[in-house]
């Protein structure tokens, strides 16, 4: 699957969160410098424990991001919405997706 496609399933299910990836990893509590960003589309590897990584609602950032990390070899890191900006979830990675969603509409509707 390309990352293009992998971001797009993403929005559909969370359309006021974007996932975007980075060449190096980011700290917690900091963000991702913006010229490590991965613009160019790929092929994403298969996993390498062979299991397959299931996103859900319930599942907080940081989790998320661990399992791109821990599945791909991938920085991932997720925006949340907040009017016509894209914020980083540096400091809500506690949060669920979900919840993330819900305060990124709540933002884009001020």
């Amino acid at each position: 699957m390309k990352v293009s496609e992998v971001k797009k399933l993403f929005n559909e299910e969370f359309p006021f969160l974007k996932l975007e990836f980075f060449k190096k990893s980011h700290l917690p509590l900091q963000g991702s410098a913006r010229k490590d960003i991965i613009e160019h589309d790929f092929m994403i590897s298969p996993s390498l424990s062979g299991r397959v990584m299931m996103i859900h609602g319930d599942m907080k950032v940081a989790e998320l991001e661990k399992q791109f990390m821990d599945f791909f070899r991938l920085s991932a890191q997720v925006f949340r919405k907040s009017g016509k900006t894209w914020l980083e979830t540096t400091f809500t990675d506690g949060w669920s997706l979900k919840k993330q969603n819900e305060e990124g509409m709540e933002l884009s509707q001020i």
